[in-house]
């Protein structure tokens, strides 16, 4: 008890001077209890009359009259300590508020001025689409292309934000009950559970700043969250992050994340697809459905019961759209156009340019065509592959003007996305000789001349046949046929490499190829595309193309940017020798290495190709339709037991067999330029120069039948510019094309051009020759592109020799050093006669053959007559029976 008697109170003692009485008045003869827990600062002394104390003291004075004072309460420690926390909290807070204003200004300050801030573009999408419209991939940083808010269905959305941010709709950037709702949740695991940052945060990080976890950037994230709220509708800020959030795989943005897991636009995903997509986002590596599909599966719940939770739908709904765990995730795997799309996306840049907006690419590619190569080319891999030894595939398939319309790079882009028909250079093997033939043909030689097949060395080169055996003389239609590499030697030997090379390159191979011997057996790499479309001019009446995939390009807008054209390097190959060309390839699939190849109903050629120990197998062929290569072997460039005849010529034909369904059967062209037009520069007979038209500056042109070298009277059509010839039957103009026996594009020919001016040189024409005479000196080029020697007219590198006669049989004579040559036939053997030197005079005589050197290897047995073409390919055939190089 606080109980406390001051000096003024003792009985007999003097009040303090100034002192106030302050107890409240009584009655007479009352007592004055003391307070509890209080200081008494009045009398507290029982005035009791006559009393004293122990000792019998005085009688106690009276004490003076004055104002009782009130007793003073003592204040409760509870409330105080209450109070004085409140105090200091408050005063924490105002601190504290200065504190985060200060690092506000602090790092804010850091960023640029706010009148400046804009968002960024979003990176370019390339839109690939097949032939049809149907869409093959998008490329580009994203993935996919952008979509608005309203394309989407609306679970979409909701998943994102019951997943992600469930108050986006309430707070202005920044959440603070989310931030105190996360704070309490570590505090309580101990460690940090999820993050706090909203769907606005996440598109200021994304947009402006870096990835770094520091506190400067995460002041920053807030304040531009605060920007984009108060300039952004919340339909925007949301469209922004699905557009520009990564779902890993890849996919930046929604569109691309459909695409890349189910193969499908975001406008069509289900319910459960969104949910899933939503799932991913905490962690694109680790959630999404193609790394680790039972994860991702869990995720999916969890966002159906977030969206159920938020009313988004109902635990119905969300129970229904669940997959089941013990099911798989169904997600859509790359396939082959793939491939086709990595090539369309690598010639952009040359197409257009730098690309700065979404653009829209359509493409020739055939889907179904597509589709129907890839299966076969991983069917035949997956069943013959371990058998003989290889592991993969390519295939391109062409219309006969180059337009792609089927492209498989690979078995399994998913596993390599290395592209073995465009990138990827491998030798071509025998597929190649039919370049070397054909500069054969063109320095005068036939399918019927005769060639010897017989081991030879060359400047150290001594090549051989793949199969051991030498058949002795042959024609080479058959030394094609049965790729006799003897015979192909000899003849890139006699017509010089560097002709092949030229040959080659007209018809379309651009790889660099060195001007040796060997290349007569295609041991110089080129890529699967380009030997396809050099094949092209064989199937089209001996016009080079060069290979398109691409149609059109525009803007997402409808701009066009890029339109194909039907330009191309011309006539590439006369055609009497394209006549002679096709016989000899279509021999090389009817009785040679290529017969294991079959296309029913359709008239059809080709060749095989296999390169040194069967590293690559190859088979090139083609229709009047179009032209298809395959290419099988290994990536490392190990050995197999493959041939270009048997599993490349089986996928060709059942690729071809599926790709001509429906088409209209067509022969392939032969080689004649009867009914043809050939285009030549009007010469004035007054001055021996090309003719200059007055009206126009341009140098005239006029046609003639190639077939009689008559004039013909032509026009250009007005309204469409189609070229028209005068029918002398009715004397009226038709289309050019309707009065020819064998439509054909005019041959370009005659025309020389300077290709430094681009000028056609004049040069006067000797009336007896048709060649130019009289040149300038400059270098002169033909309509085709080919450098025109001066002196005699022709292609600079090819030899025109005259043909001596032999007086005695009448018959050319032709060199016989390298084994080649047209030999009179033995009226008495029906063998070919040789070349020999007469002892007595010094002159080349024929004479009947040895029969040594006419003996067939010794597994044929006795020479065989050879009576007519069916009886040599027969011959043939059993010398090297199965034989597929």
């Amino acid at each position: 008890m606080d109980f406390r008697i001051s000096a003024d109170d003792r009985v007999g003692s003097q009040p303090g001077k100034g002192s106030k009485p302050k107890a409240e008045a009584r009655g007479k003869g009352q007592r004055v209890e003391p307070t509890l827990g209080q200081s008494m600062p009045f009398s507290v002394a029982d005035e009791r009359v006559g009393s004293g104390g122990s000792g019998g003291g005085k009688p106690p004075k009276a004490p003076r009259r004055g104002k009782a004072q009130p007793a003073r309460k003592k204040r409760s420690r509870r409330g105080g300590f209450l109070m004085g926390l409140l105090w200091w909290g408050f005063v924490a807070c105002l601190w504290g508020g200065i504190a985060v204003i200060g690092v506000i200004v602090y790092y804010g300050a850091q960023l640029p001025s706010s009148n400046t801030w804009a968002i960024p573009d979003r990176p370019p999408n390339i839109r690939i689409l097949a032939a049809d419209g149907s869409l093959i991939s998008n490329r580009g940083a994203t993935g996919g292309e952008a979509i608005t808010y309203r394309e989407l269905p609306y679970y979409v959305p909701a998943a994102i934000i019951a997943s992600e941010d469930r108050r986006f709709m309430q707070h202005f950037g920044v959440d603070p009950l989310g931030l105190i709702s996360v704070a309490i949740e570590s505090v309580q695991a101990g460690d940090v559970t999820r993050g706090a940052s909203t769907i606005t945060q996440q598109v200021a990080k994304n947009l402006f700043l870096t990835p770094d976890q520091t506190l400067g950037r995460k002041v920053q994230e807030a304040i531009l969250a605060v920007w984009l709220e108060q300039n952004y509708t919340k339909e925007e800020i949301l469209e922004l992050y699905m557009n520009r959030v990564y779902f890993g795989a890849g996919a930046t943005g929604i569109e691309a994340a459909a695409q890349t897991y189910f193969g499908i636009s975001a406008r069509n995903l289900s319910l459960g697809q969104a949910a899933m997509l939503a799932g991913i986002l905490p962690a694109p590596s680790a959630y999404n459905p193609k790394s680790n599909p039972e994860r991702a599966i869990e995720r999916q719940r969890l966002s159906l019961n977030a969206m159920a939770r938020d009313g988004f739908i109902t635990p119905e709904e969300a129970a229904a759209a669940q997959i089941d765990p013990s099911q798989s995730v169904r997600t859509r795997v790359a396939g082959s156009e793939d491939y086709v799309a990595d090539w369309v996306e690598s010639l952009m840049t040359a197409y257009i340019g730098e690309i700065k907006d979404d653009v829209v690419v359509q493409t020739t590619i055939d889907f179904k065509m597509q589709k129907d190569a890839e299966f076969i080319v991983k069917e035949l891999v997956a069943s013959e592959g371990p058998k003989r030894g290889f592991s993969q595939g390519a295939l391109v398939a062409m219309d006969v003007d180059g337009t792609v319309r089927a492209m498989v790079g690979g078995v399994d882009y998913q596993a390599s996305q290395y592209n073995r028909a465009v990138t990827a250079k491998r030798q071509p093997g025998s597929t190649f000789k039919p370049f070397v033939y054909m500069a054969a043909m063109e320095k005068g030689y036939t399918p019927d001349t005769l060639a010897e097949d017989a081991q030879f060395e060359y400047n150290g080169w001594s090549p051989r046949n793949a199969s051991g055996k030498y058949a002795g003389t042959v024609t080479l239609r058959q030394g094609l046929a049965y790729s006799l590499n003897t015979i192909a030697a000899r003849l890139a030997i006699d017509v010089t490499p560097q002709a092949v090379i030229d040959v080659a390159t007209r018809m379309g191979i651009s790889s660099p190829l060195t001007a040796v011997p060997s290349i007569a057996l295609g041991t110089q790499e080129v890529n699967l595309l380009e030997l396809t479309s050099a094949y092209a001019p064989f199937a089209n009446g001996g016009m080079g193309v060069i290979p398109n995939v691409i149609t059109s390009i525009s803007s997402k807008s409808g701009e066009v940017l890029y339109q194909a054209s039907d330009a191309g390097p011309g006539r590439v190959i006369a055609p009497n020798i394209l006549a002679e060309m096709n016989d000899m390839l279509k021999t090389a699939v009817e009785v040679g290495t290529g017969k294991g190849a079959n296309l029913g109903g359709w008239q059809f050629a080709g060749k095989t190709g296999t390169s040194q120990s069967a590293r690559d197998a190859l088979f090139v062929g083609y229709t009047a339709a179009m032209v298809t290569g395959v290419w099988l072997g290994n990536d490392d460039d190990t050995k197999t037991t493959l041939s270009g005849g048997n599993v490349p010529a089986a996928i060709w034909s059942e690729f071809m067999t599926k790709a001509h369904a429906g088409k209209q059967v067509a022969q392939i062209p032969g080689g004649s330029y009867d009914g043809q037009l050939v285009a030549q520069p009007v010469i004035d007979p007054a001055t021996g120069q090309v003719a200059i038209d007055p009206a126009t500056g341009q140098p005239m042109t006029q046609y003639v039948d190639a077939g009689t070298g008559a004039p013909v009277q032509t026009t250009v059509d007005p309204a469409t510019g189609q070229l028209m010839q005068l029918d002398p039957a009715t004397g009226q103009y038709v289309p050019a094309t309707a009065a020819q026996a064998a439509p054909q594009q005019p041959i370009q020919t005659g025309q020389m051009i300077d290709p430094a001016t681009g000028a056609v040189v004049g040069a006067q024409i000797d009336p007896a020759t048709g060649m130019p005479i009289n040149n300038t000196g400059a270098m002169l080029v033909d309509a085709n592109g080919v450098q025109i020697d001066p002196a005699t007219g022709m292609p600079v590198g090819q030899v025109v020799q005259p043909q001596a006669i032999d007086p005695v049989t009448g018959f050319p004579l032709q060199p016989q050093s390298n084994g080649v040559g047209q030999a009179p036939i033995d009226p008495a053997t029906g063998q070919p006669m040789i070349l020999v030197v007469d002892p007595a005079t010094g002159q080349q005589v024929w004479v009947p053959s040895a029969p040594a050197q006419m003996q067939p290897p010794a597994a044929i047995g006795q020479p065989v007559p050879i009576e007519n073409e069916r009886s040599q390919r027969t011959l043939m055939d059993l010398i090297f029976g199965d034989q597929q190089n």
